[in-house]
């Protein structure tokens, strides 16, 4: 029984006390000797040490794991905290005492909290660096940037640097939309001129980029350096191609138009080519027609300004005496004498001879024109005003004529208003010295600029001027010398009036009869009808124009000098002054 409790010593409560009574019961029935008993006492004593020695050891180093613990708790704390750029923590906790278990637990949640702030802040970083590689890719035209994903710097993930990045971000966008905005507004530039020059446009913008074409949105287009720069040429070099083809059929336009006109092609002929004529004069900004620029149009045109300068070459004569018409009739209303004759049998010989292009010869006579339209500008003042002498001449002798009618101042009908024409020709006559002095003025300088002689109709102006002065001054000597004799007849017939009693009734000027006849063209005062002596063998004979009217010219009268004195004499009192009223 004894030995069963021994075997069984955990039947009851085991204490150390217990357990040692035990073992010496047993080393009493055993009979073990006090030596062997003091041994394995001492031998139990060590073991228990042993044990205790080990529960310390682990005990200690169970102590400094958790002071390791909560020191690398800290640190982790005050890590994060600066690397989310927080001073402080609502959920970090004041009291630092207590247990190291208790100070570990508290730690633990606001260590958890700021993991999973510090996970989230560093998604935000790598979405904003993201986007800001990306852009900034689009910018370089170097894409595959967007295949690796930027690193974030997790030692700073504090709101300020966020905001930096997010700064940088919006300015890299607001770039992109410019970028953009720009590569939209060169690629619609692109498309306008292609229209207008009649090239394909995708294919244009394709060599740019392949991205500008329209079927891609308008995110996905390059905005590189590289692209804006081709863009940029690829409109400059569009523009130049859009001005040389206007400048190209601008001329074409205008050779069709001077050849149109040069031999009179019917209007509707001319309105086949209203798309080519329509931008004769227009501005290259001015010019957004669709293909109106098309090489096909411009070829068109060449095409047909060929075809019309063949025409023109069978139709040269024809041609080049319209131009000689055009130049003479310049001539003619200029008063500048030319031989027709001539210039037309030289026109027809040199186009028989063929030793001169049509072209050379077409464009000789419009340089002729040219300089004929130069020199009858310079000419027009003085043939304003000699237009002006010549009214005032013609005027000046219906004067004389209306003076010498007897019957001027019968009531008449009609005769106030020669009346009052009298009193205007009065005035205009008046200022016929001015005007002749003015004239010999303009027609001197004309002169020394010129380094020529002024011609009016092939006469010398200045010496028609000469010879009109010495015949005005020559009439009014003769008008002054019958005056005289007048006044001396006059004075006969008062004597004779006191030798014999009676005064005889005056005899009648002769000049009063209507038998005296006409003047000779122009009459005794010298003033032309429109030509003057000094070309009446030139041109005596003027034929109309081609209006039917008489040429307004001067026409050439017979020579004033050589008019008698008698019939000077039959024209002195149809010469004198009469009051202003009858």
């Amino acid at each position: 029984m004894a030995v069963t409790e021994a075997q069984n010593p955990l039947l009851g409560e085991n204490t150390c006390g217990s357990l040692l009574k035990k073992l010496q019961e047993i080393w009493d029935e055993v009979g073990e000797s006090d030596e062997q008993r003091d041994k394995m006492l001492l031998q139990l004593e060590q073991e228990c040490l042993d044990v205790y020695k080990r529960k310390v050891e682990q005990a200690a180093k169970s102590r400094a794991q958790l002071l390791q613990a909560l020191s690398d708790a800290k640190l982790e704390l005050s890590t994060l905290l600066s690397a989310l750029g927080e001073k402080s923590f609502a959920g970090i906790p004041e009291n630092t005492s207590g247990t190291i278990k208790e100070q570990l637990a508290a730690i633990a949640p606001v260590l958890e909290q700021l993991w999973q702030q510090k996970e989230e802040r560093i998604k935000e970083f790598s979405d904003v660096q993201s986007q800001i590689q990306q852009i900034c890719g689009e910018i370089a035209g170097n894409l595959n940037l967007n295949d690796v994903s930027p690193a974030v710097d997790e030692s700073d993930l504090s709101l300020k640097k966020l905001d930096e990045y997010q700064s940088e971000l919006q300015e890299l966008q607001k770039e992109k939309s410019e970028r953009l905005h720009k590569v939209l507004e060169f690629v619609s530039t692109v498309h306008d001129l292609c229209a207008v020059l009649g090239i394909d446009f995708f294919t244009t913008v394709t060599e740019v980029h392949p991205s500008l074409n329209d079927s891609t949105g308008v995110q996905s287009k390059s905005i590189s350096n590289d692209t804006l720069a081709r863009l940029a040429k690829t409109v400059l070099t569009l523009k130049e191609d859009k001005k040389q083809r206007l400048h190209k059929l601008q001329e074409l336009a205008s050779q069709l138009i001077d050849l149109w006109n040069l031999m009179d092609t019917h209007p509707e002929e001319r309105r086949l080519f209203d798309h080519v004529t329509c931008n004769m004069s227009a501005s290259v900004d001015e010019v957004t027609v669709p293909g109106a620029l098309a090489l096909d149009l411009i070829e068109q045109a060449e095409v047909e300004v060929e075809r019309l300068d063949q025409l023109k070459a069978s139709r040269m004569k024809e041609i080049a005496f319209k131009k000689q018409a055009e130049l003479e009739e310049i001539f003619v209303c200029a008063h500048i004498e030319v031989d027709p004759d001539a210039a037309r049998e030289k026109i027809m010989a040199l186009i028989d001879s063929g030793n001169i292009e049509p072209t050379e010869l077409l464009a000789d006579m419009d340089n002729q024109i040219a300089t004929a339209k130069e020199e009858a500008l310079s000419r027009k003042d003085i043939l304003d005003k000699v237009e002006k002498w010549m009214s005032a001449c013609e005027e000046e002798s219906w004067l004389e004529d209306y003076n010498r009618d007897d019957n001027r101042y019968n009531a008449s009908r009609g005769a106030h208003l020669n009346l009052k024409r009298a009193e205007k020709a009065r005035i205009l006559v008046n200022k016929i010295p001015a005007l002749v002095d003015t004239l010999v003025a303009k027609t001197r300088a004309w002169e020394e600029d010129h380094g020529m002689s002024f011609t009016y109709d092939g006469v010398p102006l200045l010496a028609m001027l000469d010879e009109y002065a010495m015949l005005r001054h020559e009439r009014e000597e003769e008008k002054r010398r019958m005056r005289d004799q007048k006044k001396h007849h006059e004075q006969r017939n008062t004597e004779q009036e006191t030798i014999f009693g009676s005064r005889p009734s005056p005899a009648r000027p002769v000049s009063s009869s209507k038998s005296g006849g006409p003047r000779a063209n122009g009459g005794a005062n010298g003033t032309p009808n429109r030509r003057l002596s000094l070309n009446a063998h030139k041109n005596g004979n003027r034929s109309t124009s081609k209006d039917g009217k008489r040429d307004n010219r001067l026409s050439a009268p017979v020579n004033y000098v050589a008019i008698s004195k008698e019939d000077a004499a039959s024209h002195v009192s149809g010469t004198e002054p009469i009051p202003a009223s009858p």
